[in-house]
């Protein structure tokens, strides 16, 4: 199956992001060292243990990804998407909104519900890159 194996996030400032991603979703990053990769800084974004497990118990790898200072400008504020969007599967939407808005993320797009399959919501991190939070709900409407 041709599925997503690794996701990359363009910042302008590297700890301020790890910070951010860190304190919201638990994330770690390691600077990749291989100078062979090219002179540009670049880190290692882990999202969890390959094992890691979903609220039933199933094993939901999930993907790990990169980060790197951006090569352009930031997003212009208001502007469209132009980029793919990655959406972070939660336990807990309400509280993960209120760790993203501590550590400085601005909404995006409020909280709204897919009937019957999840809550989901758009917000922006500190580099202005828009990102969403899905919790899986069976009742939401």
């Amino acid at each position: 199956m041709n599925r997503p194996v690794h996701f990359e996030i363009h910042v302008d400032d590297p700890q301020r992001a790890q910070k951010f991603y860190g304190d919201v979703f638990g994330w770690t990053f390691q600077k990749w060292e291989d100078k062979a990769a090219g002179a540009r800084e670049y880190y290692m974004v882990m999202t969890g243990k390959e094992d890691t497990k979903d609220k039933t118990g199933k094993v939901y790898p999930g993907i790990n990804g990169g980060m790197f200072k951006r090569m352009g400008p930031a997003p212009i504020e208001e502007q469209a998407v132009n980029a793919y969007v990655c959406t972070m599967d939660v336990v807990n939407i309400d509280e993960t909104i209120k760790k993203i808005e501590a550590a400085g993320g601005k909404l995006a797009v409020a909280k709204f519900a897919m009937p019957g399959i999840a809550y989901l919501a758009y917000y922006k991190d500190p580099e202005g890159n828009i990102f969403g939070i899905w919790e899986e709900n069976k009742n939401a409407k």
